[in-house]
């Protein structure tokens, strides 16, 4: 017998019967029968087993999926019951591509960015839109012969991005995102290892430096980390010696160039000097003072000091006695002069006796000027100046007899002699600072003496 359907219950199913059965009774005998035929058959069909489902299985259905094929696959961001809400949007469906084609072109001598993409089959509108996307983009037009482009397609050939190498560090991919194109910047991991260098001045500092196989750039540095107490040019002795802590980076495991110098320690005639780098980027020694005093002792690289801070001096030109109130530093014709400090320029042109020349004002009522530029200077009156910042190249305009900088320090509107006046000193360290900086301190003094202590057993 058949289960009734649950949402019935038996008293509901035998009204049901009863009244059928009176409907029943009341026809005639032969309509009877035909009922009864019908449901007969009604219920032999029932009883009898259904065929099994097949046609998913059709071989000659258009919708057929094979291996290794691309397909578009429609994706339903949003759906929702339409008769509940009419005033919802339409599910929106968008196209997926399943693959990427990459195709790698290496820049050719004499290649150029229209060349590259004409060969590619890609149009110069494209590549002119690509190129003023933005300013990350315009590494496009910078690239070298040697370089690596990856082009990136979908299976139709259409144009979908580029990826291309702004340095051995950093690249540069633009990449399609519907009608527009999107660029950012990936950048590998920068393995870093600490390198010792080390050496004692023979005859120079520079060669010494170079011996030890330092860059210029790293020479220049420890110069200018030092310089604040140590005149390069007039200080330094046969048997000074210098240690330097700095990184070396790689990538991938591949050497890539060196980082910044973690530690320095200059020796100059018996006087130890130690500069730590902290975390800010400045050099401190290690009782956390800065290294950086207020103002450059020499706002020049020069060959020597013509002419001394004197009370009284027999000028050259004007074949009479006069004071002196400055010191002549003798350098080639075009050496950059840098400003000794922060301030502002209060003077900037040109005078008979000066030449071309300027005066910078800075705190604490100190004022420098610098004479006798080749030309005119590279800053203008009234504008604000960082200290190391160029400002103009030695000449001799005005009275000079050769190229030189005549430079001089005032303070309280009273010359001082350049050489030896007392620098104003920066800030130290900030005290939230200080304890994580004397755990660096601790940690680079101690690999410092450990590579001196190797490097002198290794000495015959």
């Amino acid at each position: 017998m058949l289960n009734p359907h649950p949402i019935f219950s038996e008293n509901v199913i035998a009204k049901i019967l009863n009244m059928m059965r009176d409907v029943v009774a009341k026809l005639p005998v032969l309509h009877r029968w035909v009922i009864l035929a019908v449901f007969s058959l009604v219920f032999i069909i029932m009883l009898l087993p259904s065929e099994k489902a097949n046609a998913s299985r059709s071989t000659a259905s258009p919708t057929q999926l094979v291996v290794g094929q691309h397909y578009d696959v429609p994706v339903v961001e949003q759906l929702q019951e339409q008769s509940q809400q009419p005033d919802s949007p339409k599910p929106v469906t968008k196209s997926i591509d399943l693959k990427l084609i990459e195709k790698r072109v290496v820049v050719q001598k004499g290649d150029n960015l229209a060349k590259i993409f004409k060969r590619n089959k890609l149009s110069a509108a494209l590549l002119h839109r690509l190129v003023n996307l933005n300013k990350d983009s315009s590494a496009l037009t910078r690239i070298m012969p040697g370089n690596e482009l990856t082009f990136l397609f979908n299976e139709k050939h259409e144009f979908q991005g580029i990826r291309v190498p702004k340095n051995k560090l950093d690249t540069l991919i633009i990449s399609k995102a519907g009608d527009t194109f999107e660029t950012r910047i990936e950048s590998k991991t920068i393995e870093k290892e600490t390198q010792f260098a080390g050496s004692t001045i023979q005859s120079s500092f520079w060669s010494a430096g170079s011996k030890a196989g330092l860059t210029d750039a790293q020479i220049m540095t420890v110069a200018n980390i030092f310089g604040w107490d140590i005149d390069f040019a007039l200080d330094l002795r046969k048997g000074d010696s210098f240690n330097i802590l700095y990184e070396k980076h790689f990538v991938d495991g591949e050497y890539v160039g060196r980082g910044d110098i973690l530690a320095a320690e200059f020796i100059n005639q018996g006087e130890v000097f130690q500069a730590i780098r902290h975390s800010d980027g400045e050099f401190y020694t290690p009782e956390g003072r800065s290294m950086r005093k207020a103002f450059l002792r020499a706002p020049v690289s020069f060959k020597y000091i013509s002419s001394n801070f004197k009370p009284r001096r027999y000028h050259p030109i004007l074949k009479r006695w006069k004071s002196h109130n400055g010191v002549d530093y003798r350098a080639r014709s075009g050496t950059p002069v840098l400003a000794s400090g922060n301030g502002k320029v209060i003077r900037s042109g040109y005078t008979k006796y000066n030449g071309y020349h300027v005066f910078i004002q800075h705190g604490n009522n100190i004022q420098t000027k610098y004479l006798h530029f080749k030309k005119r200077p590279n800053v203008k009156k009234g504008q604000r100046v960082k200290q190391g910042q160029v400002i103009g190249y030695v000449g001799m305009t005005g009275l000079a007899e050769a190229p030189h900088l005549h430079y001089e320090f005032l303070v309280n509107g009273v010359h001082r002699n350049p050489r030896t006046v007392k620098l104003p000193k920066s800030q130290p360290i900030a005290k939230k600072e200080r304890a994580a900086f004397e755990l660096i301190v601790k940690k680079q003094i101690a690999l410092l003496d450990s590579n001196k202590r190797v490097m002198l057993a290794m000495q015959p």
